[in-house]
């Protein structure tokens, strides 16, 4: 496994490699798996963030495995740099998924635009991420009730959480407005900008978090490993996100059994179950204040997404992704096993590890 995705706190990609490490080390009875390791005698490299240094251990010795978290169209709105770097920085990425063996995606939407590219299709997998439901589960009311206290929150105030990097892609504008038409609620907002001034929309968003509305709190980035308390301290999760790769934070927080607001996007219609009516949706300010206030005062409404809130929780178990990835790598090196250079250097591995 290449990655360098913990580096950098407060992002999701980062805590899906996390769990995708973990859940594959438990196959021990398949895999060895060892992270950045130098030792250069793998059959597969995994490589989960493009990093040069990563991309330069692509060879035809190895099975070589890109994981895409984002497609270049899919970076407009979360960082900002001179054009010209911009586009160079995208031209490498676009290479470097072209130079991997096989691409492993979290989200069906992105095989079209990467096949465009000029991937092939049978290259590219589709492998959800995944929660473990022993780190994010419901916990007691009084569990609750004191991690309000820390945050000074009332006991009885309806909550309204947005989770993820404070960029412009997030939608924290119209999460910002929304709380605004409903002053008689608590929003709170985890996260902050992880990488810093380089952030969309950074001046215009850091005012707002110097000066924001009486009922709006930015708590900054949160440990993950506290992560689970405050989706469950807060009583409906609402991320107003323009555009989203695979939503880490809303597979954290449906385990907590609160409802989904989300902005209707066409990527969450395969991955969160758009058909079954599993989240409540809006376009825009105007409709985002409605459903906060009919979540908020239709209790009949409000335990109809919570039950959704369960089926999207069931379906990304850590069981049922598990025996993807079991099925995947042996599948990927048996394909590949006997094409020439590759072949040559696996049989003398397989001499070094007797």
């Amino acid at each position: 496994m290449l990655s360098a995705a913990t580096t950098v706190d407060g992002q999701g990609v980062g805590s899906a490699y996390i769990e995708q490490v973990a859940l594959v080390k438990e196959c021990e009875d398949l895999f060895e798996v060892k992270e950045n390791d130098r030792h250069k005698n793998f059959h597969i490299y995994h490589m989960h963030t493009v990093n040069p240094k990563y991309r330069m251990r692509f060879n035809k010795k190895h099975v070589n495995v890109a994981y895409v978290h984002f497609i270049p169209s899919t970076l407009d709105g979360s960082i900002k740099m001179p054009k010209l770097f911009f586009g160079i920085f995208k031209r490498y990425v676009i290479g470097t998924y072209r130079k991997a063996d096989e691409i492993v995606v979290v989200n069906p939407s992105f095989i079209p635009p990467l096949v465009e590219l000029g991937i092939k299709k049978e290259n590219i997998t589709y492998i959800p991420n995944f929660v473990d439901h022993e780190k994010f589960h419901r916990i007691s009311d009084e569990e609750r009730n004191a991690l309000r206290d820390k945050y000074n929150i009332p006991h009885d105030a309806f909550v309204v959480m947005g989770c993820g990097q404070v960029q412009t892609r997030k939608g924290v504008i119209d999460y910002v407005e929304t709380a605004k038409r409903n002053p008689d609620k608590v929003f709170v907002w985890a996260g902050g900008f992880s990488f810093g001034k380089m952030t969309d929309g950074y001046k215009e968003l850091k005012a707002i978090m110097d000066n924001p509305p009486e009922n709006v709190k930015f708590i900054g980035i949160i440990p993950r490993t506290e992560m689970n308390g405050i989706f469950n301290m807060c009583d409906l999760l609402f991320m107003p996100s323009l555009s989203e790769l695979f939503p880490m934070s809303i597979l954290e927080a449906v385990n907590s059994q609160k409802p989904v607001l989300l902005r209707d996007l066409d990527l969450y219609e395969e991955i969160l179950f758009k058909d079954k009516d599993c989240y409540a949706i809006g376009t825009n300010v105007d409709e985002f204040d409605q459903q906060v206030k009919k979540l908020a005062s239709d209790s009949k409404y409000y335990a109809h997404y919570s039950e959704g809130s369960q089926v999207i929780s069931d379906f990304y178990s850590k069981e049922h992704v598990k025996n993807i990835w079991r099925e995947y790598y042996p599948r990927i090196y048996n394909k590949y096993k006997d094409s020439p250079k590759k072949k040559l250097y696996m049989e003398k591995l397989k001499k070094k590890q007797k």
